[in-house]
């Protein structure tokens, strides 16, 4: 399938994990993320406007890019975080135009969450 308009935009973030239900479990309860399963080793996810999966790895490498992730609720984002599992490697700082946080996720990747409230 050709898209014209999505030519040239990031189209599918891929993460790695260990644990493929408990990370399916920690964004489902935490951000609402839907997800289909291809086999035990692959499940993909759609956030409501990008998609992207958990491929199953023995070793999730930190580092690489940052994804981001855009909150209303900064801190209400913070606490399901906490609360499914996730541990929080910066808490809420402010930069220029916001604020956000840093977590890692069940399997160890590392990722962000923003507000411009």
């Amino acid at each position: 399938m050709s898209r014209k308009e999505n030519d040239k935009r990031v189209d599918y973030v891929e993460f790695a994990a260990a644990d493929i239900p408990a990370v399916r479990r920690f964004y489902t309860e935490v951000f609402g993320w839907t997800f289909t399963d291809y086999g035990p080793g692959y499940s993909s996810f759609h956030d409501g406007r990008l998609a992207g999966g958990f491929r199953r790895a023995d070793e999730v490498l930190s580092g690489g890019p940052l994804v981001v992730i855009y909150s209303t609720a900064l801190e209400d984002a913070l606490e399901r975080v906490r609360r499914h599992g996730g541990t929080i490697v910066k808490e809420i700082f402010e930069f220029p135009g916001g604020r956000r946080f840093h977590f890692c996720d069940p399997a160890g990747n590392e990722l962000a969450v923003w507000s411009d409230a």
